[in-house]
């Protein structure tokens, strides 16, 4: 599976599983965000999805968000997803 570009984010919080060795009760997680044209984002959920699945706790989820428009800031111009 292909993708144009992604960004990685480190993140801490809880959800379903709860670290509860911790004084805050939050793990540290990763926040994985690809933006694509609308035609193959079930198929990049799936890709990540079979790729991440261990079938416990914690696997994460797969958030599909329409993008209504995306800018370029140094060139103050619109830009496609696939371009990003």
């Amino acid at each position: 599976m292909l993708v144009n570009g992604f960004s990685v984010s480190q993140v801490k919080g809880y959800g379903e599983y709860h670290n509860f060795f911790t004084h805050d009760w939050q793990v540290r997680s990763v926040r994985i965000e690809i933006f694509a044209d609308a035609t193959r984002a079930e198929e990049i959920a799936r890709a990540i999805m079979e790729a991440a699945h261990t079938g416990g706790k914690g696997d994460g989820i797969v958030v599909m968000m329409p993008v209504e428009k995306i800018f370029r800031i140094r060139t103050k111009t619109e830009a496609r997803p696939e371009e990003i």
